[in-house]
């Protein structure tokens, strides 16, 4: 049941004279030039720390790269996905979806969103285990491992002093986690630059396995993939020299005999295994690299474990004018001699998954005869188009208790089929957007988002994917900017990466439902899309230009709608412009390099200095405005605190108590807060720190313009880096929009 949040008093300032300071440098923002604090205690009730709110996910549908799915052999309707960005997944099967499990894991613990591996415990089916680290790179923290005892409801974890790589490059070769096939209480993690890793107390402590033949790099794949063939253990190496080893009789580790021969496979990574016991036969695919990009050559070859012969059974072999790797390899535990395995970086006639029922003898394409069914997430049409089998298809996974029941995984969803022919997406509760804006508008959609990859979505709804799939005419791939007109809701703008048309930039007149690109744009447009505002009024577009490189280059205005473009050349060059919710003549824009905030008063024509000495640096620091009020701006400083100004920009002062600020929204007013004639300030939004509440970063709301803050998320509720974007709803109290990266949108309200 939902319960009205207990209003909180404006602070008592809001009506009184407010001591101003231009800040000289962080050092500057003391409590003395801070804004006052909220109205006395005797006038209110005690502030609560925090809210108890009921999270749910935002529904797309995937929209991420899934990099693994793992049935366990034991348990029938059991099964296990991992992701690259945005942790791990465990199938209801009573209700046909997926429910996270890393949503525990907080700010700090960010990297650890990205599943290198997980692993199952054929003997023990309650039994988890979750490899976690994101980049392997050094301003990468270390991984670590997880294990659960209840298929993943709670954790234990164990870090690491080794980095994981689940968003680099190989991320969907084979698990790198295995449990010893002959002994519950050993595990083997496999990682990219420090050799084989073995634990002897399930997880609990790692070590060196020092017999491990193949010499550990700072750079390359290192292990690719373990796998058990009945109790011997295999192990993929991708740093080129000997591509597969084994545990031997003796103990300790050998190349495996009579592997692919050097003509054959010297140059190819070895990209996943399957061992079908019934005929204990072990597949193994290869590629000429990695993947999940730049594969153009790849074969599959399968290993007699008893006789030792090896035999390719490639089912078509890549060419010059058909160049492709081959990635995902699964075989039916019904039905000895029953392979699937599938195509990876296939752009030509688009990736397939190649059946055979005779041991690789003969292979039939499943693509060929597939009936595609994505009406569950029309986003998948991609813009209108038919929508793809797939590519990035690197997991692939056969229902150890229904051979009909095959499932994959893509760069954007999960397809599944109960009969071979029919396909439909299997994603339910599974979303792994990279959200880069968030607009909830005060009528028609329910939301807007922009999104890395996916460009922009209408959500009509917020259970069900986007009826109108992504949005179109132009596709674009990430979004850049998204902005609406504050007095001209109905008039949106976006902006992003531009494909096929080369169109980096759109204009809707009804909210976002449809759209057309602007008439013309700047040149560097195609090669630098960065983020977009548009006037109160909707007369007036300023798009700004940043490479993904970093690069800016001088921003841009339109007083035509898109038809024409002139450059500013008093706007900082790659900042965000922000529009004045009440005034069309006035933007903002704050540049990250000096500390500087600039306005213009002429509608974007010029910009001159407002305030400075500011927090510098750092290109995430942000303005927004309030709305509903002309000139009252928060910047949220990262870990130099909020700060706000009420003079549009020319000076700011300290939010008291709040130690940091990552992103920042405003939602519909609380009841009851009106005072003296004046409006009901918006409930203001942020991922940031404020002590009062809480120790950590967290998702934090005030009612009374930021006098005291109450903790809206827990401890469950925290989705890694929360740092892009927040917002609240104009039409509902308390409803909040928080963007994630990798986690979609998750969305709450008080209970």
């Amino acid at each position: 049941m939902r319960a009205s949040s207990v209003p909180q008093p404006e602070p008592a300032q809001e009506n009184a004279p407010r001591r101003r300071t231009v800040l000289a440098g962080a050092a500057a923002v003391t409590a003395a030039a801070a804004l006052p604090l909220a109205a006395p205690a005797v006038a209110a009730a005690r502030p609560r720390k925090s809210q108890p709110h009921r999270w749910r996910t935002a529904a797309i549908g995937g929209t991420g790269f899934v990099t693994g799915i793992l049935f366990h052999p034991a348990v029938r309707g059991l099964a296990y996905a991992r992701t690259d960005i945005g942790g791990a997944y465990r199938w209801d099967d009573g209700r046909a979806r997926w429910t996270a499990l890393t949503d525990h894991l907080g700010w700090d613990d960010w990297n650890l969103l990205g599943v290198e591996a997980m692993a199952v415990d054929p003997a023990h089916p309650d039994r988890l285990y979750l490899a976690l680290g994101t980049y392997a790179q050094s301003w990468a923290g270390p991984g670590a491992v997880l294990r659960s005892e209840d298929r993943g409801a709670s954790w234990v974890r164990t870090d690491l002093t080794v980095r994981l790589g689940a968003n680099e490059d190989g991320r969907g070769a084979g698990e790198r986690l295995l449990v010893d096939p002959r002994d519950s209480e050993t595990l083997w993690l496999g990682t990219r630059h420090d050799g084989l890793l073995r634990s002897t107390d399930r997880g609990a402590t790692w070590a060196a396995d020092t017999s491990f033949p193949a010499a550990a790099s700072a750079s390359g794949q290192g292990v690719t993939l373990l796998v058990a063939a009945g109790r011997t253990v295999y192990a993929g190496w991708g740093d080129g020299g000997t591509a597969l080893y084994r545990t031997a009789a003796a103990g300790g580790w050998e190349p495996v005999p009579g592997q692919p021969p050097a003509g054959a496979a010297s140059s190819k990574v070895p990209i996943r295994a399957a061992y079908d016991a019934g005929t204990r036969a072990l597949y193994v695919s290869y590629a000429n690299g990695p993947g999940p990009n730049n594969q153009t050559d790849g074969s599959v070859h399968r290993l007699d474990t008893v006789t030792g012969t090896w035999m390719d059974v490639t089912p078509v072999a890549p060419a010059a004018a058909d160049a492709f790797g081959y990635g995902g390899v699964a075989v039916d535990a019904t039905r000895p001699g029953t392979v699937v395995v599938s195509t990876n970086n296939r752009w030509g006639p688009v990736d397939t998954l190649f059946r055979s029922t005779d041991g690789g003898a003969s292979w039939t394409s499943l693509k060929d005869s597939a009936v595609l069914d994505a009406s569950e997430t029309p986003y998948l049409k991609w813009g209108g188009e038919t929508p793809k089998f797939g590519w990035w298809i690197q997991a692939v996974a056969v229902d150890p208790f229904d051979s009909a029941h095959l499932v994959y995984g893509t760069g954007a969803t999960i397809f599944g089929t109960r009969d071979l022919v029919h396909w439909a997406p299997e994603i339910r509760g599974l979303e792994e957007s990279a959200v880069r804006q968030l607009i909830a508008p005060p009528s028609g959609a329910r939301l807007l988002s922009g999104l890395g990859d996916i460009g922009v979505m209408y959500h009509d709804s917020l259970t069900a994917s986007p009826s109108l799939g992504m949005a179109s005419n132009p596709v674009f791939g990430t979004a850049t900017g998204l902005a609406l007109a504050a007095l001209e809701p109905s008039y949106v703008v976006r902006t992003g990466w531009p494909s096929g048309s080369g169109a980096a930039g759109a204009y809707s007149h009804d909210g976002g439902a449809s759209w057309q690109p602007f008439a013309s744009q700047p040149a560097i447009a195609g090669s630098a899309p960065g983020p977009v505002a548009v006037s109160a009024d909707g007369a007036t577009l300023l798009w700004s230009f940043v490479h993904w490189d970093g690069t800016k280059y001088a921003a841009h205005r339109s007083a035509d709608g898109g038809a024409t473009w002139a450059e500013i050349s008093t706007f900082p060059k790659g900042g965000a412009p922000v529009a004045d919710p009440l005034d069309p003549a006035r933007f903002y824009v704050y540049d990250t390099d000096t500390g500087t905030v600039f306005v213009s008063a002429d509608k974007g024509v010029t910009f001159t200095r407002g305030a400075s000495g500011l927090p510098s640096g750092d290109v995430q620091f942000r303005i927004a405005a309030a709305p509903g009020r002309s000139g009252d701006l928060w910047l949220s400083a990262k870990d130099n605190g909020l700060l706000r100004s009420t003079d549009g920009g020319l000076t700011f002062t300290a939010v008291a108590g709040c130690q940091a600020s990552h992103a920042l929204g405003f939602g519909r007013a609380a009841a009851g807060t009106k005072r003296r004639g004046r409006s009901p300030y918006p409930a203001v939004f942020q991922t940031g720190r404020v002590s009062a509440t809480h120790d950590g970063v967290a998702v934090l709301r005030s009612d009374d313009a930021g006098g005291t803050w109450v903790r809206i998320n827990d401890d469950s509720h925290q989705w890694g880096w929360t740092g892009e974007v927040i917002t609240g709803d104009p039409r509902i109290h308390g409803r909040v929009y928080l963007g994630t990266n990798g986690r979609g949108i998750q969305y709450a309200d008080p209970e």
